[in-house]
């Protein structure tokens, strides 16, 4: 059993993710803050959802996330989303439709 595995908040599928993304502990999880490591998991292609944003500061701070405050909660939200910008498209979600080909004829 690895450190994240015992961390307070974090479950298997989020304990594999950061171990996939090199985070096996709370000092390593403390030293890349909860937007590091939100956007090291997104980076890796899977789609994290806020709950795992407020589920990483928790365990940062040992509390449980629900015990966030909201003002915090809205801070992460903000932070998270102007460090995904640039941030390819997660695996499995559609890309935008091409446009239809269309043959150019010329004299």
């Amino acid at each position: 059993m690895t450190d994240s595995e015992t961390m307070l908040n974090i479950g298997p599928k989020s304990s594999a993710w950061l171990r996939q993304v090199g985070i096996r502990s709370r000092e390593q999880l403390v030293e890349a803050g909860a937007i590091g490591a939100f956007i090291k998991i997104k980076r890796a292609g899977f789609r994290p959802g806020l709950n795992l944003l407020y589920a990483l500061e928790g365990a940062i701070h040992a509390c449980h996330w629900r015990d966030l405050p909201e003002g915090r909660r809205g801070e992460l939200q903000v932070e998270a989303e102007a460090a995904s910008v640039g941030l390819p498209p997660a695996r499995g979600k559609a890309m935008p439709p091409a446009e239809p080909v269309r043959r150019v004829y010329s004299d």
